[in-house]
């Protein structure tokens, strides 16, 4: 994405120092832009932890480049030593986001990548190869998306002889959540680059407004037409026939095409199934955990600190504040995720091309995953 003529990805390493990783801390975002320094594991784990970066792929790519500070900084005193700290250091990176399946996936990737090696000097050039490999194919994963689910709107605004296509979104499953494009907001940046005329309904998506703040925003750099609308306004919006198509990100999809998103997304997926609205989740193959099949049993749903619910964040005119919205003695409850099932989604754009929600839908895009 250009941010003032200048293309950003979401991180890369700092061009005068690479034993630097630099991050666009969305907590600032959309009133300032402020570039993060990450030089230890311990702010690598802390930037996932507090959502100073967020997002499936982002969460991913960062813990590939936190397990390259870590052969960095582990111990060269002998080669077990120096593995017992990248095995440590993996751990603690998997701790801080238990529902994306990006971040278990890069760390694992990493520790592969490695443990074969004796040299320590190699294990660390393995570990930087493999981070920037794994930022890269989530770069091209995300641009192959928008390739193939620009065809899906292309096919709304023919029907609709050209007449606007109005899309749904929740949360921020753009450019800021991955490395370069995005998953749900690549489709609609390439089909506003080919001149189809696309309108985007932008979910606020409380308790931390990625919608309000991150999608509206990068919608905004791009100067695509959106309308920010508050969470529980989508199914009105459905029922008025105002909504062509609904597109959203996952965190992790399940074997048979469960998907956990951002809390909410079940709620627009019922709404979308009762007006008769297609409802697409975007997502590389990253996100897929082959492992499980039973999203609402199997899929960790993270349990966020009550502060995020009972507080708001938002600019006075001269400083970020935040001010408390409840009462101060009421508790809250911050469920992060929630869990839709395959029956609710039209269908999965991958990189690999749009499929069934469905095991045997997933399997004919990755034969290789199949049993046997």
């Amino acid at each position: 994405m250009n941010i003032n003529n200048k293309h950003y990805r979401t991180i890369w390493l700092k061009e005068d120092n690479p034993a630097v990783v630099q991050v666009i801390d969305q907590r600032w975002i959309p009133h300032d832009f402020v570039v993060e320094d990450l030089k230890t594991v311990d702010q690598v784990v802390t930037a996932i932890k507090e959502m100073h970066i967020r997002g499936a792929g982002l969460i991913g790519a960062t813990a590939g480049f936190g397990m390259y500070i870590a052969a960095l900084e582990a111990p060269r005193s002998s080669r077990e030593a120096f593995w017992r700290y990248l095995v440590k250091s993996g751990e603690k990176l998997k701790s801080t986001r238990p529902t994306a399946v990006n971040l278990e996936w890069a760390v694992h990737r990493q520790l592969d990548a490695i443990r074969g090696i004796e040299d320590m000097d190699e294990m660390t050039q393995a570990a930087l190869r493999t981070a920037q490999a794994i930022a890269d194919e989530d770069a091209d994963s995300c641009r192959r998306i928008g390739e193939h689910g620009v065809k899906i709107i292309q096919k709304i605004a023919e029907r609709k002889n050209g007449d606007t296509v109005n899309i749904l979104t929740h949360c921020n499953a753009g450019w800021l959540a991955f490395v370069d494009y995005g998953t749900a907001t690549a489709p609609i940046y390439k089909a506003h680059d080919l001149g189809i005329d696309v309108h985007v309904w932008v979910d606020e998506t409380r308790p931390r407004n990625q919608g309000a703040r991150l999608t509206a925003w990068e919608l905004l750099q791009e100067g695509v037409p959106h309308s920010v609308v508050a969470d529980n306004v989508g199914g009105h919006l459905m029922q008025h026939g105002m909504v062509d198509m609904v597109i959203t990100g996952a965190d992790r999809v399940t074997s048979t095409g469960d998907v956990a998103n951002k809390i909410g997304t079940y709620l627009k997926a019922l709404a979308a199934r009762d007006n008769g609205v297609p409802f697409y989740v975007a997502l590389p193959s990253s996100s897929i955990d082959w492992k499980i099949q039973d999203g609402i049993e199997e899929i960790p749903i993270e349990q966020r600190s009550p502060e995020e619910v009972k507080y708001v964040s938002g600019w006075d005119g001269n400083r970020i504040r935040r001010v408390l919205v409840t009462p101060e003695e009421s508790p809250a409850v911050n469920y992060a995720f929630d869990v839709t099932p395959s029956r609710l989604v039209t269908g999965l754009i991958t990189e690999r091309g749009i499929c069934e929600a469905s095991e045997e839908g997933l399997l004919l895009l990755y034969p290789e995953r199949r049993k046997g």
